[in-house]
């Protein structure tokens, strides 16, 4: 076995594990407002969510190719500095692996994509590489920014549609109907969550076998590739993530049903609409609690502990560089042994 095939392959294993933190890091995405109205019960909720993970992967290979166009290795990167070009790609997925323990460790729903895409953004620049910027502004920040505003406003107004529907319901059929669609709007948040989530570690592989020389810009994804990145999150999932659960289905509010529908059906829609239209790596988890504050806020503003958001909102703002930074000192610390061996 050649040094570059077994650090390619050592690149696979660790997106993989990344791969997996992202699946238990972010289970609470799809299914914690299901749990905590107790539409479904946790297992249920995430052997369902696994499922849907598993099967989303499936769906599409766009967000892949963005996040794999995030570095550009030159001509000169690929023939001469192979193995420096994969250590890269190593460091970017360690410093979003650190960062995502240390936020699953306090229970702050932080983003796993912009984790990975700031690890990957911070190795480049301490190794020397070149960040494709467009990409990462027009795919990356302005979506990052737009998404939760617009999950806010969206599921504000669903959810003041549905009190208006149902403003002369019979509140324990109403509330039992709710729990019932809260099946299917669960289904489809953790259906969007394989599509993005499992997507982005999709394109970091993919980045590494054009970074050792193993496929070039423009193939298609292998179906190893997908299956792989499937398997994982999925599995990662149905590890669970309860501490980020209890953040997102009661620190904010307190839901009930049909603002958990709500919340789930705006989620859902964002999720899809940026995955098939603009192709951006946008974040399941800013978007998911975005929408829970917004469907908390139609109760009144009090009720949403905007304590808590302002902990998750310096989470979000730290986590490009917070990642960046652990990648880099990744980088440093590989680029030091490889020196020495």
């Amino acid at each position: 076995m050649t040094t570059t095939l077994a650090i390619v392959i050592a690149v696979v294993v660790v997106a993989l594990v990344f791969d997996y933190t992202n699946g238990f890091h972010d289970a609470a995405n799809a299914i914690a407002t299901s749990v905590s109205t107790r539409a479904l019960t946790p297992r249920v909720a995430l052997l369902m969510a696994a499922v849907m993970n598993f099967v989303g992967a499936f769906l599409g290979q766009k967000v892949a190719k963005t996040v794999s166009e995030v570095i550009e290795f030159s001509p000169g990167d690929l023939e001469d500095r192979t193995i420096h070009s994969l250590v890269i790609v190593m460091a970017g997925l360690l410093g979003a692996i650190t960062w995502n323990m240390v936020t699953w460790y306090f229970g702050l729903p932080s983003s796993s994509s912009h984790a990975l895409i700031g690890g990957l953004g911070g190795a480049a620049i301490a190794g020397g590489v070149t960040v494709n910027w467009d990409t990462v502004v027009n795919k990356v920040l302005i979506p990052m920014v737009l998404s939760p505003l617009f999950a806010f406003g969206a599921g504000f107004a669903l959810m003041t549609a549905i009190m208006w529907a149902f403003r002369r319901a019979n509140p324990t059929k109403a509330n039992r109907g709710f729990r019932v669609a809260q099946t299917i709007s669960a289904s489809a948040m953790a259906l969007g969550h394989g599509l993005q989530d499992a997507q982005k570690t999709m394109g970091v592989i993919f980045l590494a076998l054009v970074a050792g020389g193993y496929a070039a810009d423009g193939d298609d994804l292998p179906i190893w590739v997908i299956g792989a990145a499937a398997g994982a999150i999925s599995l990662g999932t149905y590890a669970g993530g309860w501490r980020i659960m209890r953040t997102l289905g009661r620190r904010i509010i307190d839901l009930d049903p049909a603002r958990g529908f709500a919340a789930e059906s705006v989620a859902a829609s964002v999720l899809y609409t940026t995955a098939y239209a603009i192709e951006a790596p946008i974040s399941t988890t800013h978007t998911i609690t975005s929408a829970v504050m917004g469907v908390g806020a139609t109760k009144r503003l009090s009720a949403v502990r905007w304590g808590v958001a302002r902990s998750i909102l310096a989470a979000w703002i730290l986590t490009f560089p917070m990642a960046a930074a652990a990648a880099g000192a990744c980088y440093y610390v590989a680029h030091f042994f490889i020196e020495v061996l």
